[in-house]
């Protein structure tokens, strides 16, 4: 893969020349957290952390980027030569991808010589932030749906290719069934779904022609109704149906437009009708976790639901406070004092305890503590390798984030609830903030 070395802002090269110039090479801790959820979320769920660990260790400098970075002031022969021979050699620890997550709790904590954690700063936040906006988004669209499939439409309207493809990851470890994304299928290992446009009905003579010659190349497929009418494409299908007889294995229509809650209903009294019950029903076209919500609380018959650009982009919350800070330098603590802008001193661990199998409180805590409850912090790089025990397989991620989020009070889950989770700071931890802040300020 290609190297994302050049993936940093460029304040970051400015340090490691500093860095470089001031021979400081102490070890350092930063910790990646997200100072407050957004409005419309009580948890976040952690993703991205595969990704990012491959990019971390591939990362190198190309003679055409040392040579691109040689045009900068900043730069020096020395610099370069050392940049040439640059391999990431640090410890990283992280929850598990698929970890339902609060806010100002550490999800990262990167233990390397200062200059080595200082450059993957803007890559661990572009890479965790994406997907951990993304899956946390499908989870809310999947909860929605009330055991209805949910299908990733995205691809078309999400920002860039990297957001599609990688956004399609996120969205299977939140609980989405498939994506309509060819590439992130291929990547990824994703189930693959989709069928037909409106642009091959019109293409076709009559909508009549275009359901039977599709039909004709696909039989199990689904067909869109609503190119003209939707009522009458369905019953179109119910036609082809009684043309083909027992040939006739289309396995679903599609809704996208208009009032899915009646359209579904007609649609479904037609075809249950015409003795075609297996016949599934798709809906798509402009929805979101509240449509969703509303259409299932209703009981709308309907099977499937295909979801585009509000998931895709995360409408109502496309961005998070999320910050990678320096904690630690050379065995003492480091923390930030501005305002809303706290962060907490020193390596950390989160320990999450458990009763009755339900999620009940976290502890931020010292990374040395032993405190109750399951620790989520785990090294999953050290030395810059990968460690094998750190799961890689998406199904494996996907039910572990199952797992997680069905092990969360009930009222977190749900869509218009906004409730606190139980987040503390051990007293530990505490002393060591005040000892630091005293330090740091004297």
């Amino acid at each position: 893969m290609a190297s994302s070395a050049l993936f940093a802002d460029l304040y970051e090269f400015t340090m490691l020349r500093a860095y470089f110039e001031l021979k400081m090479d102490a070890q350092a801790t930063f910790s990646l957290f997200v100072r407050k959820l957004p409005p419309q979320r009580n948890f976040l769920i952690a993703a991205g952390l595969n990704d990012l660990l491959d990019e971390i260790e591939n990362l190198r400098f190309e003679p055409p980027q040392i040579d691109y970075l040689a045009s900068f002031e900043f730069s020096s022969q020395p610099f370069l030569d050392w940049l040439a021979n640059f391999r990431f050699s640090g410890d990283i620890y992280a929850m598990r991808e698929g970890t339902p997550f609060f806010e100002n709790e550490p999800i990262m904590e990167v233990v390397a010589p200062v200059a080595e954690a200082q450059l993957i700063e803007t890559l661990v936040l572009n890479q965790i932030g994406l997907q951990t906006i993304l899956a946390s988004k499908a989870a809310r669209v999947v909860a929605a749906a009330r055991g209805a499939s949910i299908v990733d439409f995205g691809a078309r309207r999400a920002q860039g290719l990297d957001a599609a493809t990688k956004g399609a990851r996120a969205f299977y470890i939140g609980g989405v069934e498939s994506t309509s994304n060819v590439a992130a299928g291929q990547r990824y290992g994703l189930p693959v779904a989709g069928t037909m446009a409106h642009s091959f009905v019109q293409a076709c003579a009559t909508e009549r022609e275009a359901f039977r010659c599709f039909s004709d190349v696909f039989p199990d497929t689904t067909l869109l109704v609503d190119t003209y009418d939707t009522i009458d494409g369905v019953k179109k299908v119910v036609a082809l149906a009684k043309e083909r007889g027992a040939d006739f294995k289309v396995r679903a229509v599609r809704l996208d437009s208009g009032d899915l809650d009646a359209l579904s209903r007609e649609a479904r009294r037609i075809l249950d009708g015409a003795g075609l019950t297996h016949v599934q029903i798709v809906a798509s076209g402009g929805l979101d976790e509240t449509k969703i919500d509303e259409l299932t609380a209703r009981d709308a018959p309907i099977d499937i639901f295909g979801v585009g650009t509000d998931m895709a982009v995360s409408s109502d919350a496309p961005a998070l406070d999320i910050a990678y800070k320096l904690t630690e330098y050379a065995g003492e603590g480091r923390m930030k004092l501005s305002a809303g802008k706290r962060s907490l001193p020193g390596r950390k661990q989160v320990f999450r305890e458990f009763r009755d199998g339900a999620a009940v409180k976290d502890v931020i805590a010292r990374h040395s503590e032993t405190l109750p409850g399951v620790a989520l912090l785990q090294p999953v790089m050290l030395s810059g390798r990968r460690i094998a025990e750190q799961p890689r397989d998406l199904q494996h991620i996907r039910a572990y984030a199952k797992e997680q989020l069905a092990a969360l009070p009930p009222k977190l889950r749900a869509l218009d609830w906004h409730e606190r989770y139980d987040v503390a700071i051990s007293s530990e931890l505490a002393e060591y903030e005040r000892e630091t802040r005293g330090r740091l300020t004297e």
